[in-house]
């Protein structure tokens, strides 16, 4: 389902756009920095053009081989118990857990996997000169791998590619690890200290780094269109990030298979493949026609 797409996105830019209802006092017309008589937008580091910040979730990676997690044939849909794999405590206490998380970790595609076309048209978005940030809920690094400089890419959930001691903190790569899962080992400690190995991600149980949330904050306050791309907009906190835009003035645009809490705040809503609407969309806003 498409909701109805205004005539030209840059002419909303440049004209403001009506208030949500709640949006703003009196219901009048919210303008953006580049409209005359405009109030301003935040701004990150002094950008003044346009900023674009897409959320992506499991759903953008699903084309490259790496299964989503609540869909349909989801990780979690076909076997519930999987999450103890990625629950801290269950990690931490538990031997088998542990053992088993390995040979996942040894099996899984994130390491080996390959961007797809929904990644690249990120990277053209960036290249062609459209400012660009990636808030991205995934631990997969496919954005970066698409050319996207990894200083436009947040990753809230950490990295898959990092394993880290839960002791000491030491980090090494994730690929040296499963080396020596390779070789025998099946819960290999920290070489530094003999600590308990962990990939660099956030797992169940486990809060999300301040900085780095306030960073995501910071952009979706910032940017002037928002769009969620493969998310189930299920997991706070950021699930929260679509209405944080949409109080702040920007568009928002969901593409996702399946339906989200957050769809009624939003101006579009795409339910077609990933690989294919997120490329044309993002041509859309690159060549300045409407969204």
């Amino acid at each position: 389902m498409k909701r109805r797409r205004p005539a030209c996105l840059l002419a909303l830019l440049l004209r403001g756009r009506p208030e949500r209802p709640g949006h703003g006092p009196g219901g009048g017309l919210r303008r953006c920095p580049f409209s005359p008589g405009g109030q301003g937008r935040p701004t990150l580091g002094g950008m003044t053009s346009p900023l674009v910040a897409i959320l992506s979730g499991a759903g953008i990676s699903t084309d490259s081989g790496i299964p989503d997690y609540r869909g349909p044939s989801g990780v979690w849909t076909r076997d519930p118990d999987a999450q103890k794999l990625v629950t801290y405590a269950y990690y931490m206490n538990d031997p088998e857990i542990r053992r088993r998380a390995w040979q996942v970790r040894r099996k899984n595609r994130t390491l080996t996997a390959e961007p797809n076309a929904a990644h690249r048209a990120v990277a053209d978005l960036e290249r062609a000169g459209v400012p660009v940030r990636v808030i991205t809920q995934n631990v997969d690094g496919l954005h970066q791998r698409a050319g996207l400089p990894a200083r436009k890419v947040l990753e809230l959930h950490g990295s898959a590619r990092t394993a880290m001691c839960t002791q000491c903190g030491a980090r090494s790569a994730m690929a040296d690890a499963l080396v020596r899962v390779e070789a025998g080992e099946d819960d290999p400690a920290c070489l530094a200290c003999g600590g308990i190995l962990k990939s660099a991600t956030v797992m169940f149980g486990e809060s999300l780094d301040t900085e780095v949330l306030g960073e995501a904050v910071a952009i979706t306050k910032a940017c002037q269109v928002f769009i969620a791309v493969g998310t189930s907009l299920q997991v706070q906190p950021a699930a929260g990030l679509p209405g944080i835009a949409a109080d702040n003035g920007a568009r928002v645009v969901i593409v996702n298979a399946e339906p989200t809490p957050y769809d009624d705040i939003a101006d579009e809503v795409i339910r077609e493949p990933i690989g294919t609407a997120l490329p044309e969309l993002l041509e859309r806003l690159r060549a300045g026609g409407g969204l």
